[in-house]
């Protein structure tokens, strides 16, 4: 585990939803990051005389500089998020890592990406990674199924959207559990739509990213009641 701090300055900055922001950083005095799709990693900061720490998976594919991306969900009392949200272009932060092992199987086989919220982040970096050569996604197909509660809260639908057009092998199903009215697609919880994919099926994967309660209803669906092996499936919690 990499405990050594780097340093961080932020490169970009945008809104996603009302509550939640995308930030771009680059790594201090490195030509290169390198880390794994899935992987997260630990920022640093000081309120004061007290020390916060607080982990965010990395939101975007390793490239060939040293950029990398995050998502995050403002929460009012919460200093490390007003933090990160309100930090200006420009603006440092320390971090450690990468660490963590929620990582894309290999070799890779066709898959099912479950997210719900900002779940979607390390779910983010996977698929970028696949996509970025023909050969990792090439023979395969993968289905990204993204919960959220309403339409603003589907961050990266129209990246996500483009993708599906560009590759037929991947399909995008956002779902939403308090749609409006004018919203015209899938209605319902994630797992509501998973058994129709996962049915019968013992040669796909599953990612799993979110909140416990999702995260516990969706495997026990794929392991208890379809009978997948649960090396298959593969997850983060975020609470």
């Amino acid at each position: 585990m990499d405990q050594r701090l780097h340093a961080a300055r932020l490169s970009g900055s945008r809104m996603l939803s009302p509550r939640t922001r995308h930030l771009e950083f680059r790594v201090k005095g490195a030509s290169r990051f390198d880390f794994q799709p899935g992987q997260f990693l630990s920022f640093k900061a000081l309120d004061e005389a007290r020390e916060f720490t607080r982990a965010y998976s990395i939101a975007s594919a390793p490239r060939s500089d040293s950029s990398f991306e995050i998502c995050l969900n403002r929460v009012d009392e919460g200093f490390f998020s007003n933090f990160l949200c309100d930090l200006p272009v420009g603006g440092e932060v320390s971090f450690h890592g990468p660490h963590g092992f929620f990582l894309l199987k290999q070799p890779v086989r066709s898959s099912i990406f479950l997210a719900t919220g900002t779940g979607i982040a390390p779910i983010r970096a996977m698929i970028q990674w696949l996509f970025a050569e023909s050969g990792r996604h090439h023979g395969h197909e993968f289905w990204l199924v993204f919960g959220n509660r309403t339409e603003e809260d589907i961050y990266y639908a129209d990246e996500f959207a483009a993708l599906a057009v560009q590759h037929p092998n991947f399909h995008f199903l956002p779902t939403l559990s308090r749609p409006g009215s004018a919203w015209k697609g899938a209605r319902g919880y994630v797992q509501e739509h998973v058994r129709g994919l996962a049915q019968g099926r013992t040669d796909l994967d599953a990612y799993i990213c979110g909140l416990k309660d999702m995260v516990s209803a969706n495997r026990d669906l794929l392991i208890r009641q379809l009978g997948w092996d649960r090396r298959s499936v593969l997850f983060e919690r975020f609470d």
